[in-house]
Order: structure tokens, then C-alpha cells, then sequence
């Protein structure tokens, strides 16, 4: 069984319904003291990281995702869920993060674009991939949805199984063992979207 960790801060609703198109039932779950029940985890996330590192205190849940990274079972975070995976945030201060990858977020330089261009980076855009079991099946084009004003940036390249131009090369996927994450959203990234999270229930 899959579960979607509920903290207030993740799109709940359509990351559920996008798994039931595929077929695999979730657990939308609020109790840390549940986690290491399942088999697998989405840490999903929409807003500011830290009203989200906050949140995920205020629950008592950071020990048990923690918890959860150790025990080698996969577990996907998806936007504001990926950049919590890292060890801080530049998000209006600096935070702490759940420290399970190496690496920061920040924001978009936007003094480094080739071009003028809008922050947040919104709509679709392509992600160059490594190969990696999340990615099987993709087509070629590999356009999935964004919605970001910060990036990630990882200490260790090898963490880095996707990335995507936006004014400049950033990082836009990762995995660090059994912990993985994406910066667009699978649930309305149509057909690309839903291969990978078809993927993550093949892990």
C-alpha cells in the first residue's frame, strides 16, 4: 500500500486520483506513528517550505519520514515535497529541511537567464533524464507541468536524474537510493505524468 503523508500543505485530492486512474489504491495518512506500515511514501507539497518544515514539526513527523528514508523503502517527493527531501531552504529565510539529500534550495536567478523571463516558471517544459527506474516508458519529448519560483541544488551530481532549462540549466529530478523526487507535478503531467508514478508503484 501506498500512502500520501497529509501535513495541510500537499494537493492532496488529485495526487489520490491520479494513482486510482492507474488503479492502485492510497492512503491519505496523518498519524507519523502509521508510516512505516507501507510500502511506499509521497511526500507531496504546495506553498512555502518553511510553513511546510512547520508543519511537518508541529505533526511530529520529520523523525518518522526520517525513519521511513532508513528503512530502504521507496519514497517520492513531488514539488515543495522534493526541495523538503534537501537540507535547507533560501524560501523568506533560511530553513532546515529533512536533510536526506545533500544539496539547498533557491531561488531562481533570474540575472542569469539568457533571456526575460517570468518567476514562478509555470506551464510545460521539457526534463533531459538520466536513465532511471522512474523514467521507463516516457515518451521522448519528456514534457511534464511546472509550477516553481525555487530550485533545487544538489551537493553530489550523482543525486541528479533529471534536469530542465528554464533561463538556465537547473536540477528538476533526483534520487539518493530509495529517496526520489520531481519538481513538476505527475498528477497533471497527463500521460508523462502518469508513467512515472506507475513506475514508483512498479519500485
Amino acid at each position: 500500500m501506498i500512502a500520501i503523508i497529509d501535513y495541510n500543505m500537499g494537493n492532496l485530492a488529485s495526487v489520490k486520483n491520479a494513482f486510482a486512474k492507474l488503479g492502485q489504491k492510497t492512503v491519505v495518512e496523518s498519524n507519523p506513528e502509521k508510516f512505516h506500515e507501507y510500502e511506499k511514501l509521497i511526500l507531496p507539497g504546495v506553498g512555502a517550505f518553511g510553513d511546510a518544515m512547520q508543519h511537518l514539526k508541529e505533526r511530529q513527523m520529520v523523525e518518522a519520514i526520517q525513519e521511513f528514508a532508513k528503512s530502504g523503502k521507496p519514497m517520492l517527493g513531488i514539488c515543495l515535497g522534493m526541495q523538503l527531501l534537501f537540507e535547507s531552504s533560501q524560501e523568506f529565510g533560511e530553513y532546515e529541511g529533512l536533510g536526506l539529500i545533500k544539496g539547498s534550495v533557491v531561488k531562481f536567478d533570474s540575472t542569469k537567464f539568457d533571456e526575460p523571463l517570468k518567476v514562478p516558471h509555470m506551464g510545460w517544459n521539457r526534463m533531459f533524464t538520466k536513465e532511471h527506474p522512474l523514467f521507463e516508458g516516457l515518451d521522448d519529448e519528456h514534457y511534464l507541468y511546472f509550477v516553481h519560483t525555487y530550485h533545487v541544488t544538489c551537493k553530489d551530481e550523482k543525486d541528479i536524474i533529471g534536469e530542465t532549462y528554464y533561463g538556465y540549466k537547473f536540477t528538476s529530478a533526483v534520487a539518493h537510493g530509495n529517496i526520489m523526487g520531481i519538481q513538476p507535478h505527475p498528477e497533471k503531467s497527463h500521460k508523462n505524468g502518469l508513467q512515472i508514478l506507475e513506475n514508483f508503484i512498479q519500485l
